[in-house]
């Protein structure tokens, strides 16, 4: 298995008393898996990402990549933040090619890659733009490009899109699967979005109000490669509604 978390949970000491995050959870994601993670604010899907990039530790439990114990940051993979913290005076290129300094590439080579990126994002043209230049879509494609040039076998991706509008998101939900059909990476992604959650992934995980635990994991078997239109089609909706009735189960939602 590529990544395997095992009985992981995590308490927040505060001037109030502790905080529990997160229950205990396992759960367990295969290579070259698009694994999505849902649940209300404030249930540890946040909390649970970054405990297994290390750069967060568990109060309890263990998480391991290819088998390596995560004790402290997991540098072989890439990370997307929900903001796309670019760098203001550093133009498109020089920001994706930020991984290559912080990593010591060859720059030459990181450079061939980082332009091969942008084309394949549609910001072919763009490299000498600065942020301010720049629509939200544009800066959190970007942002994608840097987590990607050192061809990490392993995206996180923590609510990337959610401060974008409804048509650059949905834009940048094609983008994302067409790399990753194409580049046949693992990816584990953080969101809100039912839909969004649905259109991407394999699998889902339903987390629960804090203190998260996964109250289920649904298997999405919609055909690849994904349209948009595919969130017309019956099977679509019957996914949404598992999972609404899920949310419904642990009091997320309201029944009327």
């Amino acid at each position: 298995m590529y990544i395997s978390v095992e009985q992981v949970s995590k308490r927040y000491e505060s001037r109030a008393g502790p905080i529990d995050a997160l229950a205990p959870i396992s759960c367990e994601i295969a290579e070259n898996e698009f694994v999505s993670i849902v649940g209300p604010s404030g249930c540890g899907k946040s909390t649970l990402l970054m405990i297994i990039s290390g750069l967060l530790s568990s109060s309890a439990g263990t998480v391991r990549i290819k088998s390596t114990l995560v004790d402290a940051p997991y540098t072989k993979l890439g990370f997307v933040f929900q903001q796309d913290v670019l760098l203001d005076w550093r133009n498109v290129l020089q920001n994706v090619l930020l991984q290559a300094q912080v990593r010591r590439l060859d720059r030459k080579l990181a450079t061939v890659r980082a332009k091969e990126l942008l084309q394949l994002v549609g910001l072919e043209g763009f490299e000498n733009r600065y942020p301010y230049e720049l629509s939200g879509g544009m800066r959190q494609r970007v942002a994608i490009c840097r987590a990607l040039l050192h061809d990490p076998d392993l995206l996180l991706m923590d609510e990337p899109f959610g401060a974008l509008d409804a048509i650059a998101r949905d834009q940048l939900n094609e983008d994302l699967l067409r790399y990753r059909d194409r580049a046949r990476k693992t990816i584990v992604f953080v969101t809100h979005s039912i839909q969004e959650a649905v259109f991407l992934s394999d699998r889902i995980l339903v987390m629960s109000p804090r203190p998260g635990r996964i109250e289920s994991i649904v298997e999405i078997d919609l055909p690849r490669p994904r349209r948009l239109t595919i969130r017309e089609t019956p099977e679509f909706g019957a996914h949404v509604g598992r999972i609404i009735r899920t949310f419904e189960s642990v009091g997320v939602f309201r029944k009327g």
